[in-house]
């Protein structure tokens, strides 16, 4: 959401003197430190730490990127410039679906299948709702019992926020760390419905969407843009007696694809099955997205998806810098309460009181 909706949304709600804007960045990240009495290492440490595998000194840089202290986010953003050169050598994987498709239990096993051809993967998810419910899916990590004790594989739970644009952030920053790590998969799973869906495939090579079969309406609580995001279309649950309710699902989604317009990449999206129970179909998803990696990379788009991806995350870091410095001004913050007093009695309208804090705030900028 952009910062004039943000204004006008919170406008027309009511008048709440003092308004905080939600922070971008987890602020429990740095309680986190400050509860465990942990003495900070130097960027060097950290750097090297993570470059040599160890997990703990991953972590913990994670919870610097996470945290809201200044002194903190310097530390992190110089850990992140020197871990800029060692990334980028994965495979970026973003996994959706709806509620009860098994996301979990899916990236559990293809997550086991790629550590058992040698791979090194790390599992992140995007979670918005994290920061109001107190934790993430990922949280809970005997959701994943085998892959959270697997030695090539790194769980990390979404990062928590008052903004779906925080918790992007975070995630993109995350998984430069994880890459310079030596992670060369990473699984970015959405947990949020709606905007969640596009933070991911923003940040991510290839795009998974998950449906279940015999589930009624196939398409049902599928949006068409996600439809039309996706790369592939997995029907997982295909096993015992949901074998044949899946065969059909499989027939009218494959028909379905060929209706949308063709893709940027050129690739032709597909529709395949699995089961995360019996294994059946777990290989044919590895060879899919190497088969898409190869095609996308010899024709261009890969490398052009990249730095189209960078240059978006200048852009958010951009507008996020410029949102908070707004919003943190002394004399902002007095005016706010003023104008939203006035837009309450309906004396100005939500344009003028817009105009009023901009010139304000440029004003100070001057």
């Amino acid at each position: 959401m952009d910062s004039s909706a943000d204004k006008s949304f919170k406008s027309a709600l009511k008048v709440n003197e003092g308004i905080e804007q939600p922070p971008s960045i987890n602020a429990g990240a740095a309680r986190h430190f400050s509860k465990a009495g942990r003495s900070l290492l130097s960027p060097d440490q950290y750097v090297d730490g993570i470059v040599s595998g160890n997990r703990t000194i991953l972590s913990q840089a994670i919870t610097l990127v996470e945290s809201a202290l200044p002194l903190h986010q310097e530390i992190a953003q110089t850990i992140i410039s020197r871990c800029l050169p060692l990334s980028g050598n994965s495979v970026r994987i973003g996994i959706t679906g709806v509620p009860g498709v098994g996301k979990s239990t899916f990236i559990e096993a293809f997550g086991k299948h790629l550590t058992s051809q040698g791979r090194k993967i790390a599992v992140l998810a995007i979670d918005p709702s994290s920061s109001r419910s107190r934790g993430s899916i990922l949280g809970d990590k005997t959701r994943m019992e085998e892959l959270s004790t697997d030695d090539n594989a790194f769980i990390r739970p979404s990062p928590s926020a008052g903004s779906l644009g925080g918790v992007a952030r975070k995630t993109r920053e995350t998984i430069i760390l994880c890459e310079a790590a030596g992670f060369n998969t990473i699984l970015v799973e959405t947990v949020g419905v709606g905007q969640s869906e596009i933070a991911v495939h923003s940040m991510v090579d290839f795009f998974l969407l998950l449906m279940l079969g015999g589930a009624g309406d196939e398409l049902q609580g599928i949006k068409r843009g996600i439809m039309e995001m996706a790369d592939a279309v997995l029907i997982n649950k295909a096993d015992g007696d949901n074998l044949k309710r899946v065969t059909v699902a499989m027939a009218e989604l494959r028909s379905a694809l060929h209706y949308f317009p063709p893709t940027e990449s050129g690739w032709q999206p597909v529709c395949e099955a699995c089961s995360s129970v019996t294994k059946a179909g777990i290989p044919r998803v590895d060879e899919l997205i190497n088969e898409y990696v190869s095609f996308t990379k010899n024709n261009g788009y890969f490398a052009r998806r990249r730095l189209q991806q960078s240059k978006q995350i200048m852009t958010s870091v951009i507008d996020q810098a410029l949102h908070d410095h707004f919003y943190h001004q002394p004399d902002i913050k007095k005016l706010i309460t003023k104008v939203e007093a006035e837009l309450h009695h309906e004396k100005i309208s939500a344009y003028v009181a817009a105009q009023m804090l901009l010139e304000k705030y440029f004003e100070g900028v001057k």
